[in-house]
């Protein structure tokens, strides 16, 4: 099983029931049907911690996350506002943002690199669970100020307080904890987590620990499956059983001016690649942070802050039992923020990047060469505050030099590429009125091509095609636009924004119309190389109050019914300029809404997401058609001792639906093994105490 940290899944178990029945914490003060979660400002692309962000961003956390965990961060977050998944399958799924996906997607663990090969290839999951975390951040448009070029179409930021940033209790102790408890009929998944925090206003300590087992996700219809060479039809999506397990230790240190806090955290998993049926990938990374802020007593500088993290990925693609290709990954990460004292209203960020990470690919199956990537980065981050609002701008500027030593296989040659990307932004945030407020962003983005833009040159068996490079590319270069509305009144609000990006290079794996390979085992080539792209869009949320008073916390109390109405849209139509045709995976026009009642302890969901069909595809990919999928969800929020529970149940697919997803490459490569998963009931339990 290749486990990084080995667990037990029944001794977690216990534990979580050890701590939901027999926790003595001191009470953390929520009202019941509130717990205790990370603050409600969005702390990404928003270093200077204020209230307002100019650029389009949205989070999860609380209940909200809890109904929409999933075994892959593509799929939590599918449903927010211009999101979708990758999904290659259940087990593998990255965001895509506004159309974009790959590297132009910046995935962080507490605002810091994550070093993995997700990016690489469709069927690499994030070595990321969602019952590990707090909250999730995503920052839409362009964010290559702060994260580099592949941040230009957003930044998906994981927040676990691994490396807690404020003490948790008083000068006395205590300690704080979560618990979770779940199991899903779908895949007959059974999930855990657990998680205690504590300490004194001088130091805090922090541990986690979860696991999950799934077996064969359920499906609509009829699949067909071989295993043992024994061919079968079955209401399965065959090869896409699951089991992950990890945990972490962190710790911090708190002084008069600052923090020192360190911790070291492990993932491992196994699961089916969906698009084989005896092809499994092990998984596991181990991640190193080291994280600090020190405020200075005088001069201009008023804070400085470091984060440090090293990371050790590899995954081993078994075909049965027989390990195949081996991917390893190692990276180290170092970033230095130092915020300025404000000169009258205007404040501000400087700051220093510095990546470094060594990839291997070792196996017959093997279509990237190794590679040694390391890139140096200097940006800036400015606001202006005025009495109506405030403009924001700023500027990074990066060298990034990529190599490879070559192979033994003549497919790969020595080489080795050098890159000076910059980007500079200009935004600004208007208060028109005290209910309305108009936001805009202008962005000239570049982006350095990855190793594998440049060196691939083999069968890429998990998307049966040749993948090719190019070590001529140059530069990604982008022009982005957003412009959006917000309003809001009491529990009513309402927020659209419409962007444009136009790339005069974009760097796509574009299809040559060409066979590759030997002729027994040819397979279609694709080619990366840079075209004129456009992207326009617009997305929309909002919330009416239907029924009740002021705030749901009023609700909690007691104080009547609640009855609110959630809104979602959002489109993008993405077109390859050069050739004429629809760039690839790209998301369908969607709409949804969700009923949200709560009064007391109870509270309830109904809801829809209606994906409109996607005939906008290049040769020679697949349609596909549109659908709707319903889901629903119950919860009671109980007070146990000083223990406070949140039982749950939800319908995934209340109607088990066949559906196809247009963002996955598997509806083209793999139809009709992979479809969306079918019907599915959740019920679990999460104790915070």
């Amino acid at each position: 099983m290749n486990p990084s940290i080995p667990f037990s899944q029944g001794a977690l178990g216990a534990a979580v029931l050890l701590c939901a029945l027999n926790a003595t914490a001191q009470q953390t003060g929520a009202p019941l049907g509130e717990a205790p979660t990370l603050g409600e400002v969005t702390v990404t692309g928003n270093p200077l911690g204020s209230e307002q962000t100019v650029a389009p961003a949205s989070s999860l956390a609380g209940d909200d996350l809890l109904l929409k965990q999933s075994a892959t961060l593509g799929d939590t977050l599918q449903n927010l506002p211009g999101v979708s998944s990758t999904y290659f399958g259940p087990n593998a799924g990255r965001p895509v943002i506004r159309g974009l996906d790959g590297d132009r997607i910046r995935v962080l663990q507490n605002s810091g690199a994550t070093v993995d090969a997700s990016a690489l290839s469709y069927d690499h999951n994030t070595p990321i669970d969602s019952l590990a975390v707090e909250r999730v951040e995503v920052l839409r448009g362009p964010a290559a100020l702060l994260y580099g070029g592949s941040a230009v179409g957003g930044v998906v930021n994981v927040l676990d307080n691994r490396i807690p940033k404020v003490p948790v209790a008083g000068p006395e102790g205590g300690y704080t904890g979560r618990a979770d408890l779940g199991y899903a009929s779908g895949n007959k998944e059974k999930s855990g987590a657990v998680l205690l925090e504590g300490g004194t206003d001088r130091y805090a300590l922090h541990v986690d620990a979860f696991a999950r087992d799934s077996g064969d996700v359920a499906a609509p219809i009829e699949l067909p499956c071989t295993r043992s060479g024994e061919p079968s039809l079955a209401r399965r999506i065959c090869n896409s059983a699951n089991r992950a397990e990890g945990g972490a230790v962190g710790g911090t240190l708190f002084f008069d001016r600052g923090y020192l806090g360190a911790s070291v955290a492990g993932y491992s998993s196994r699961y089916g690649t969906v698009a084989e049926d005896d092809v499994r990938i092990g998984m596991r990374s181990t991640r190193t942070a080291l994280e600090g802020l020190y405020r200075l007593p005088g001069g201009w500088l008023e804070s400085v802050k470091g984060q440090l993290s090293y990371a050790d990925y590899r995954h081993t693609e078994y075909e049965g039992e027989e390990a195949g290709t081996v991917f390893t990954n190692r990276g180290t990460d170092l970033r230095l923020e130092a915020r300025h004292r404000p000169f009258g209203t205007l404040q501000g960020v400087w700051g220093l990047q510095w990546e470094d990470t060594h990839f291997e690919a070792l196996g017959d199956e093997a279509f990237v060469p190794p590679s040694h990537t390391r890139s140096v980065a200097l940006f800036a981050h400015e606001e202006l505050g005025f009495g109506w609002g405030k403009l924001h701008f700023g500027a990074r500027a990066e060298s990034v030099r990529v190599n490879t030593p070559g192979a033994d296989d003549d497919r790969f040659a020595a080489d080795s590429r050098s890159f000076h990307p910059g980007s500079v932004a200009f935004g600004g945030l208007v208060n028109v009125a005290p209910q309305w407020q108009l936001t805009g962003n202008l962005a000239y983005t570049q982006r350095a091509p990855k190793d594998y833009e440049l060196f691939a040159n083999g069968a890429h068996v998990a998307t049966g095609t040749w993948e090719l490079g190019d070590p001529h590319l140059g530069l990604e270069k982008s022009t982005g636009i957003d412009v959006g509305a917000k309003w809001q009144d009491g529990p009513h609000r309402f927020a659209v924004t419409a962007f444009a990006s136009r790339f005069s290079n974009y760097i796509g794996l574009m299809n040559t119309g060409r066979m590759a390979g030997e002729d027994d085992e040819a397979l279609p080539e694709y080619a990366y190389a840079g075209v004129k792209a456009r992207f326009v869009g617009i997305e929309a949320s909002g919330t009416v109050r239907l029924m009740g008073p002021g705030a749901v916390a009023e609700a909690a109390r007691g104080n009547g019914h609640v009855l609110d109405l959630d809104l979602r849209a959002d489109m993008v139509r993405a077109t390859n300029l050069t050739s004429g045709e629809p760039l690839p995976r790209i998301a369908p026009a969607r709409v949804g809404a969700t009923l949200r009642w709560a009064q007391g302890a109870w509270g309830a969901r109904l809801g829809f997401d209606y994906a409109a069909a996607q005939n906008r595809v290049p040769e020679p990919d697949r349609t596909t058609g549109a659908y709707t999928l319903w889901n629903a969800a119950l919860t009671y929020k109980q007070k146990l001792g000083r223990t406070q529970l949140q039982w749950y149940a939800r319908v995934d697919n209340l109607t088990n639906r066949l559906a196809y997803s247009a963002t996955s490459v598997l509806t083209t490569t793999a139809f009709p093994r992979a479809p969306l998963p079918g019907r599915s009931v959740r019920v679990g339990v999460q104790a915070m105490f």
